[in-house]
């Protein structure tokens, strides 16, 4: 069963929310960041990427960081711009961009459950990264960025949330980047009872976006907490997580640039392709089919669908990894043709979340520092639940959600204020 459990949020007024919540702190640049928040001095971001505040060059792993960020944290509380909820509550965060719309539960999840497996994951972490977020977790008491959680809906969830909706939300507001952002409370000890209850029915919680923070949460439980208390109990037991139905998620690519053709000619590396895909010039780039991509090169846009052998089709089809269109990408080119083994290393590719359009993977590529890119058929949801079921990993850089949470809307302080 997934076990959730109320906490006592700390929060922005709701006349400050639309200043506080800020990006998450690894969906910017630190330029980005600081141009954000000029002329903001309650933006999140003053707390999850505080060098912003400090000298240019400055170690964003030195402990000043983390320190900073703490102290920001601190006087957000203090100057009653956040605030923290009397008693454990709930919360219900909607998000719209454009005809896009999605709910999802605010509550934390378990650690125990992440340790054993009954939340699954789909991706490596990377040490350093892990490293960063336990060191923010411990310095500043308290995991702000939630993780982005999903799980096969149910219609006892459906009810509820469209219960809590129904009412008037505690704030509401539109952020620079379109994206509305809408939430509510709730406070009502039968109702969080009926939703805790609900979620025992289901039997797996799926992780899209957050595996760092949510690893970072079980090495800081394995150093600090009781893992035989339960999750309510301890503030080291659960992690701030936003909690959404399967099918409301919005899935775009994650696409690629390269520097570089690997020593051949643009149309040596177009012909290279022909024996593997069936390719067609196309005018109407960034709706590649199943499996495939569009690639930019030398000034047109080509529609690549892949031509797997007889022999190999079900064995590909039957692959939850290899079936990707990222994987069809990594094997059939990327490899072979361009000779990039490591896509987390080689610093001749790059990857540009599917947000950005077509028109600027090709004006990357015709400004003239990439030589190509590629715009794949985004991994579904579906995709990515048969991979976390099959305990397997997916390539680097295999999905994008869209929209992003924000940052500062919900804190979870390991001790109460």
């Amino acid at each position: 069963m997934a076990t959730i459990a109320p906490f006592r949020a700390v929060r922005p007024r709701p006349e400050f929310a639309a200043r506080v919540a800020a990006p998450a702190y690894d969906v910017v640049s630190l330029e980005e960041a600081r141009d954000m928040v000029k002329g903001n001095p309650h933006s999140f971001l003053r707390v999850s990427r505080a060098e912003l505040e400090l000298p240019g060059g400055i170690d964003p792993y030195s402990s000043a960081v983390y320190e900073r960020g703490a102290d920001n944290l601190r006087s957000l509380i203090k100057d009653g711009i956040l605030t923290q909820e009397e008693k454990p509550m709930l919360g219900v965060y909607r998000q719209r961009w454009g005809s896009h719309e999605q709910t999802g539960l605010v509550a934390l999840a378990s650690v125990d459950e992440y340790d054993r497996g009954i939340i699954k994951k789909h991706e490596l972490t990377r040490l350093e990264k892990e490293a960063d977020r336990v060191r923010l977790i411990e310095t500043h008491e308290s995991q702000s960025g939630p993780v982005l959680l999903f799980f096969p809906r149910i219609a006892k969830f459906k009810h509820w949330l469209e219960w809590v909706t129904c009412t008037p939300p505690d704030v509401r507001f539109v952020a620079d980047d379109k994206v509305e952002h809408t939430v509510w409370s709730v406070r009502d000890q039968s109702a969080i009872r009926r939703v805790v209850e609900d979620f025992h029915e289901i039997h797996t919680l799926y992780i899209a976006d957050g595996h760092h923070r949510s690893a970072a949460a079980s090495r800081v439980r394995a150093t600090r907490g009781n893992s035989s208390a339960p999750a309510s109990s301890n503030h080291e037991e659960g992690f701030l997580a936003v909690i959404f139905p399967h099918d409301e998620l919005q899935t775009l690519p994650y696409n690629r640039v390269v520097r570089g053709l690997n020593g051949l000619m643009p149309n040596q590396f177009v012909d290279a392709l022909a024996p593997h895909f069936e390719l067609q010039l196309t005018q109407q780039p960034g709706d590649p089919p199943p499996a495939g991509f569009d690639m930019y090169v030398e000034g047109r846009w080509h529609r690549a669908k892949p031509k797997l052998p007889q022999d190999l089709s079900s064995e590909i089809r039957d692959d939850p990894v290899r079936s990707l269109a990222v994987s069809v990408l990594t094997e059939r080119v990327l490899e072979p043709l361009l000779g990039i083994s490591d896509q987390r290393s080689d610093p001749r590719i790059d990857f540009v979340g599917g947000v950005h359009g077509s028109e600027q993977l090709a004006a990357m590529v015709d400004g003239g520092e990439w030589s190509v890119a590629f715009w794949l058929y985004p991994t579904t949801v579906a995709e990515l639940m048969a991979v976390s079921d099959a305990k397997c990993i997916m390539p680097p850089k295999s999905t994008w959600f869209e929209p992003k949470l924000r940052d500062g809307l919900f804190v979870h302080m390991l001790r109460d204020e």
